[in-house]
């Protein structure tokens, strides 16, 4: 059950992520959210976006354009080491919360209600047509970039702002892509190395005895494939009712976590 849910999520957002607003993480972590303690689910996301991302490298990352990648990249790696920290920080905050429901004990943690806010901001990202076509102005590509990988590091969630500050640098398609691609890259390097020497680490056995091992690895190559699908797509794909499905998934999710149930 565990694999068929990460390997379906993986292969179908990888595929789409080549062309919609939202990225790989934005669903493959809270799939990995129901089965894993929040901060190794999304190092775990982190391992499975890197190595996607690699793939699309290979793909499409000879289209980007170098200048607006620094321009995005610099501040985004910054930013997302300083979102890994505080990620970390909740993750050793004691928890706010437990109580007892049908028999069951449930706890609230800092951890959690964090990462349940920031979905539910995702979320409301994804359902609100006035948000569907957000954009900024070229001169706050650095900004972006500081948001993007701040939230990066802190949850996963980049794929959005991201999306919304290259959108308007006058790139055509191809080179958008593999901007995007390349500027990704660079965070979850960033990010990963935070996650490896604070947290990850010292969970790596939770990983290792819920075959979590084998389910990132098996993650690894569904997203592969569904890149690879993506990137054979000549059309651009109608995302609105898809982005109005995953809003939907991702508040019902973010309440779960805030009271505890995930």
């Amino acid at each position: 059950m565990i694999y068929a849910v990460i390997c379906i999520v993986a292969l179908v957002v990888s595929a789409l992520t080549l062309f919609s607003g939202f990225g790989l993480g934005t669903l493959l972590m809270p799939a990995f959210a129901i089965f894993f303690p929040v901060e190794i689910a999304v190092g775990a996301t982190a391992i499975v976006h890197l190595a996607n991302n690699i793939f699309k490298l290979v793909l499409v990352g000879r289209k980007a354009d170098i200048k607006i990648v620094l321009r995005f990249a610099i501040p985004a790696s910054i930013m997302a080491v300083i979102g890994a920290l505080l990620l970390n920080y909740f993750a050793n905050v004691q928890p706010v919360t437990e109580y007892t429901l049908a028999g069951r004990l449930f706890t609230i943690t800092a951890v959690k209600l964090v990462i349940a806010v920031l979905i539910a901001a995702f979320a409301i990202l994804e359902l609100s047509p006035r948000l569907e076509k957000l954009s900024f102005d070229v001169k706050y590509i650095p900004l972006g970039g500081a948001l993007s990988g701040f939230f990066g590091g802190l949850s996963g969630q980049q794929g959005a702002l991201r999306s919304a500050f290259l959108i308007r640098a006058g790139l055509n398609k191809e080179v958008f892509i593999g901007t995007s691609v390349v500027s990704a890259v660079i965070v979850d390097v960033s990010r990963l190395t935070v996650y490896g020497i604070t947290f990850f680490s010292k969970n790596f056995a939770v990983l290792k005895n819920q075959v979590g091992v084998g389910l990132i690895v098996a993650a690894i190559l569904v997203a592969f494939l569904g890149s690879f699908i993506g990137s054979r797509l000549v059309k651009k794909i109608t995302m609105r009712t898809i982005q109005r499905i995953v809003g939907v998934l991702l508040l019902l999710l973010s309440i779960a976590l805030g009271i505890g149930v995930v």
